[in-house]
C-alpha cells in the first residue's frame, strides 16, 4: 500500500471545508448585516426557531408588509400584461427609495389604478348598454313599422345613415326619464323589446309561449354584429326580439322570464319621430363615451408605463427585504433583548470575507458595539458545497440528481466530465451525427447571453442548461464515429487506403469473391472494407462486445480505487483492509482476468474461445485447456485466481463486524474504568457516555448490513459487468438503424429518375435522421450512460446521503417565485 500512500490526498476532488459559526449581532445593525451577508452569499443560516410557527416569530409584521407589497407588485404586473404595455427590463436610473416610501408609493399607485379600473368598467358597461339600445332601436323599429304597414321594408329599419346627424337638445328628457311607450292606444296591444343571446332565443320563445298560453306574438331579428355583454365582457352573437301581448299579468310574466334568461329589455316608442330622436341621442352619447374611454385608456397606459419602468427594481427590492426578514426570523434574541444570535455554516475560505462584511455593516449602521463572529464545535454533519462554473455545473447536477455527496466525499462529477460523454459516444458513435450535435451545441453556446435572459420552455431550458454536456457528447461522438468509420453509416477512406484488396484484379464483387490483406492494417479505426462484407456483423459484434467489457471493468475498478481514497482520507483502516482489498481481488480475479484474456487474444490473434475458458474455469479448473490456451501457465493462474475470489468473499463478510464489536467492547471498558475512578460523574447523564454508546451498538444489525453489502457486491460484479454490454447493444442498434435509413430510404429513392421521388426520399431520410437518430437515439444513449454512472460506477464508493449547502444569497432571488 506504500504506492497509494505516496499519492496526493485528492483535496481538489472533495467538497469545500466548512465550519460552524455563531454571530452575535446588535439589534440596530442586524438588518444591515444580514443584507450584506445576502449580497455576499456564502453563509447558510440555521433556523434556531424551528419549533415556532411563522406567526410566532419576531419580525412577522415586517414579513407581512413585504408580502402585501409583493401582492401589489403582482397586481401591477398582471395589469401591465393585460394591457399589453411594455415594461422595461432595465429600469431607468431613479434615486434610491427606502421601504416605507416604496410602501406608500405602491399604495398610491394601487388606489389610482383601482379607481381608473372601476371608472373604466362603469363607462364600458354604459357604452355596451347604449350600443345594445341602439341595435334594439334599429331592429325593433323595423319590426314595429312592418307590423303597422307604415312604409316600405327598405325604409323601416333604422340606420344612423338615414337620420339627420344633428341632435335635438330639447328631446334629451326622453332618455333621462325613461320611455314607457310600449302601448298601442288604439288596439290595447302592448309589447316588450330587448336583446338576448342567440343561443337562448329558441328556449326563450318556447318559455314565453308556455307562460302566456300562446297569447303573445314573438318576432326576432339578428343583431347584425357581435355585442359585448354588459356583465360577462365577452363578445357574443345576440338577437333582437319584440314580444306583443295583452294585459298587465302577461307583462309581469314576460319581464320575469326576460330577467331569468339574462335578456336586456329596452323601451322603444311606436312613433317614428320619437324613435329618430332617441336614436340620434344614443348615437351622440356613444360617440362621447367612445372618446372618453379612449382618453381613459391612454391615461391608464401612461400610469402603467410609469410603474412598469420601475417594476423590476421594486420586485427585486421587496424580494430582498422579505428574504432579509425571513432570515432574521431564524435568529434568536439573547436574554437582554439587545442582540440577535445566529448560527450557520460557511466555507473556511469565506471567513475573512464574512468578517469584512460584518465590520462594514457595523460601520454603516453607526453601532457602538461590534458584531461578534466566531467558530463553534458541533456534532452535526456539515453541508456539501462544490464550487462550479457554467461548464461543470451541468455535470454536478447529474450527480446531485442521484444524491448529494457526503461532506468531503469523493466527487464523481470530476470523472463524469470525461466518462459520461465518452460512454454516450460509444453508443452513439457516428461522426456525421456528432457534427449535427456539435452544431446544435455551438448555437446554444454562442447565444447563451441572449438565451439566459429569456424564459425558455421546459425542453429548451433543459438543453440550454446542458449545452456543455452536449458539446462534449458531440466531440466524443465524432471521435468514436471516426473509430467506427461511420458517417451517417457510410465508411470513408480518411486515414489512407484499406489493408484489403480484391483477390484478383479482374474481380468485380469483392464481397463475394473475398478479400486478401495486401498492406499494413488501417491506421485509425475500423477498416472501411469491412463495410458490406459477409463477416461485417460478426466482426463488429465481437469488437464492440469485448470493448464494452474492457470499459466496464476499467470504470468499476476506478470506483473501487476511489473507495480506497475515501477510506484513506477519513482514516478508516477497516474499510481499506476488509472492503477495498477483497473487492479488488474478487473483481479482478474474475473479470479483470477476462479483460486480460481479451487483450492477449487481440495482440496474438489467437482463435481461443473465451466463453469456453471462463465457463470451465469454474466447472473444471484443473482440466486441459487445449487450443484455448493463450499463454504458458494459464491453467495454474486460473486456479490461483479462482481460489483468491473464493477467499475474498468471507474476507469481505466476517472480519469487519467482529473487529467492530471487539473495538467497541474495548472502548466501553475504558470508559467504565474512567467512571469508576470518578464519583462525581454519572454516565447516564452524559449524552456521549459509554453506556449510551454501548446501547447504540447492535452487532446483529452491523453483521446483517455487512452481509447485504458483501452479497450485493458479489452479485453486482457479475450483473454490472453484464450491464456494460448495453454499450455494445446500443452501438450496434444505432449503426444498423442508420444503415437501414441510408439504404432503404436515401439510396432506394436515388435509384429512381423522378426528381419528386428523390426529393421525397431525401426529406424522409432527413426527418428520420433528425427525429429518430438525433433525438430519440441520443436520449436513449443519454439515459443508458446515466444508468451506468449511477448504478455500476457510483455504487462502488458513493454514498450520496449528504445535504446541499444553501447559503442566504440575493443572487438566487431572481429565479425564485413567491
Amino acid at each position: 500500500m506504500g504506492v497509494f500512500d505516496r499519492l496526493p490526498p485528492m483535496d481538489h476532488l472533495r467538497s469545500e471545508k466548512m465550519c460552524f459559526v455563531q454571530l452575535i449581532i446588535p439589534a440596530e445593525s442586524a438588518r444591515l448585516a444580514v443584507t450584506y451577508l445576502g449580497e455576499l452569499g456564502l453563509l447558510q443560516f440555521k433556523d434556531l426557531n424551528d419549533d415556532k410557527s411563522p406567526f410566532q416569530r419576531i419580525f412577522v409584521n415586517q414579513v407581512k408588509r413585504c408580502a402585501e407589497m409583493s401582492r401589489k407588485l403582482r397586481f401591477f404586473s398582471d395589469q401591465i400584461n393585460k394591457a399589453g404595455v411594455k415594461s422595461s427590463v432595465r429600469p431607468a436610473m431613479q434615486p434610491d427609495i427606502d421601504l416605507e416610501e416604496l410602501e406608500a408609493k405602491l399604495g398610491e399607485h394601487e388606489h389610482d389604478l383601482l379607481e381608473m379600473n372601476t371608472n373604466s368598467e362603469k363607462l364600458l358597461q354604459t357604452y355596451n348598454e347604449l350600443l345594445e339600445f341602439k341595435l334594439v332601436l334599429s331592429k325593433a323599429g323595423g319590426i314595429l313599422a312592418s307590423s303597422h304597414n307604415h312604409a316600405a321594408p327598405a325604409e323601416r329599419e333604422l340606420d344612423e345613415n338615414i337620420f339627420d346627424k344633428e341632435m335635438d337638445d330639447g328631446n334629451a328628457y326622453l332618455l333621462e326619464q325613461g320611455i314607457h311607450l310600449g302601448v298601442s292606444e288604439n288596439s290595447g296591444v302592448k309589447f316588450v323589446s330587448g336583446i338576448i343571446l342567440k343561443s337562448k332565443a329558441m328556449a326563450f320563445e318556447r318559455m314565453l309561449f308556455r307562460a302566456t298560453r300562446g297569447n303573445m306574438f314573438f318576432n326576432q331579428a339578428p343583431a347584425g354584429e357581435p355585442v359585448t355583454g354588459p356583465i360577462s365582457g365577452e363578445e357574443v352573437e345576440k338577437t333582437v326580439f319584440v314580444v306583443f301581448f295583452s294585459g298587465d299579468q302577461a307583462k309581469a310574466k314576460i319581464l320575469k322570464i326576460c330577467d331569468s334568461f339574462g335578456a336586456s329589455c329596452y323601451p322603444v316608442p311606436e312613433e317614428m319621430v320619437k324613435q329618430r330622436q332617441i336614436f340620434r341621442e344614443v348615437s351622440a352619447r356613444l360617440a362621447d363615451l367612445e372618446a372618453t374611454l379612449d382618453a381613459g385608456i391612454q391615461h391608464r397606459n401612461k400610469a402603467l408605463e410609469s410603474v412598469g419602468s420601475q417594476l423590476w427594481r421594486w420586485i427585486i427590492m421587496v424580494k430582498k427585504e422579505k428574504a432579509v426578514y425571513d432570515t432574521l426570523n431564524m435568529l434568536n434574541f439573547d436574554v437582554t433583548k439587545k442582540c440577535l444570535v445566529g448560527e450557520g455554516w460557511c466555507p473556511i475560505f469565506a471567513k475573512s470575507q464574512i468578517k469584512d462584511v460584518l465590520q462594514r455593516a457595523t460601520l454603516h449602521s453607526n453601532s457602538q458595539v461590534g458584531i461578534i463572529f466566531h467558530e463553534m464545535d458541533t456534532i452535526d454533519s456539515p453541508p456539501t458545497y462544490f464550487r462550479t462554473d457554467k461548464f461543470t455545473n451541468a455535470f454536478q447536477e447529474i450527480v446531485d440528481a442521484y444524491g448529494i455527496a457526503r461532506y468531503e466525499e469523493a466527487n464523481p462529477a470530476v470523472y463524469s466530465v470525461i466518462t459520461f460523454p465518452f460512454l454516450f459516444a460509444v453508443m452513439f458513435g457516428d461522426w456525421g451525427h456528432g457534427i449535427c450535435l456539435l452544431l446544435g451545441a455551438c448555437v446554444l453556446i454562442l447565444r447563451e447571453k441572449k438565451l439566459s435572459s429569456q424564459k425558455l420552455g421546459s425542453f429548451m431550458e433543459m438543453a440550454f442548461g446542458g449545452r456543455y454536456v452536449i458539446l462534449l457528447m458531440a466531440l466524443f461522438s465524432i471521435y468514436c464515429g471516426l473509430i467506427y468509420n461511420e458517417f451517417f453509416s457510410v465508411p470513408f477512406h480518411i486515414f489512407g487506403k484499406s489493408a484489403y484488396e480484391c483477390r484478383e484484379k479482374t474481380c468485380s464483387d469483392a464481397h463475394t469473391a473475398g478479400l486478401i490483406k495486401v498492406r499494413d492494417a488501417y491506421p485509425f479505426g475500423v477498416d472501411p472494407s469491412w463495410r458490406g462484407s459477409r463477416s461485417e456483423l460478426p466482426f463488429l459484434n465481437s469488437l464492440k462486445m469485448k470493448m464494452s467489457i474492457l470499459m466496464g471493468v476499467t470504470q468499476m475498478n476506478l470506483g473501487i480505487v476511489l473507495s480506497y481514497f475515501d477510506a484513506k482520507f477519513h482514516g478508516n483502516a477497516l474499510d481499506i483492509r476488509y472492503q477495498f482489498i477483497p473487492q479488488m481481488i474478487f473483481l479482478n480475479s474474475l473479470f479483470g482476468y477476462l479483460a486480460l484474456l481479451i487483450l492477449i487474444k487481440w495482440c496474438t490473434g489467437s482463435q481461443a474461445d473465451l466463453y469456453h475458458v471462463m465457463i470451465y474455469m469454474f466447472l473444471d479448473p484443473a482440466g486441459d485447456l487445449g487450443e484455448n490456451q493463450l499463454f504458458w501457465g494459464q491453467k495454474e493462474l486460473q486456479i490461483l485466481l479462482l481460489l483468491m475470489a473464493i477467499v475474498a468473499v468471507p474476507w469481505m463478510l466476517f472480519p469487519k463486524p467482529f473487529i467492530l464489536k471487539k473495538l467497541h467492547k474495548e472502548r466501553f471498558q475504558g470508559h467504565t474504568y474512567r467512571f469508576l475512578g470518578t464519583s462525581e460523574m454519572d454516565p447516564d447523564s452524559e449524552p456521549d457516555s459509554a453506556r449510551s454508546r454501548h446501547d447504540d451498538f447492535n452487532f446483529t444489525e452491523v453483521f446483517v448490513h455487512q452481509m447485504i453489502h458483501s452479497i450485493e457486491f458479489v452479485l453486482g460484479a457479475v450483473s454490472n459487468t453484464a450491464s456494460y454490454l448495453r454499450l455494445w447493444a446500443l452501438s450496434l442498434a444505432h449503426s444498423e438503424l442508420s444503415t437501414v435509413f441510408y439504404e432503404k430510404l436515401l439510396l432506394l429513392a436515388w435509384g429512381y429518375d423522378s426528381f419528386v421521388v428523390k426529393l421525397v426520399g431525401l426529406l424522409v431520410f432527413a426527418f428520420a435522421t433528425a427525429f429518430i437518430l438525433l433525438m430519440m437515439e441520443s436520449l436513449s444513449a443519454f439515459l443508458h450512460a446515466l444508468r451506468l454512472h449511477w448504478v455500476e460506477f457510483m455504487n462502488k464508493f458513493y454514498h450520496g446521503d449528504g445535504y446541499k449547502f444553501k447559503p442566504f444569497s440575493f443572487a438566487l432571488l431572481a429565479d425564485d417565485e413567491d
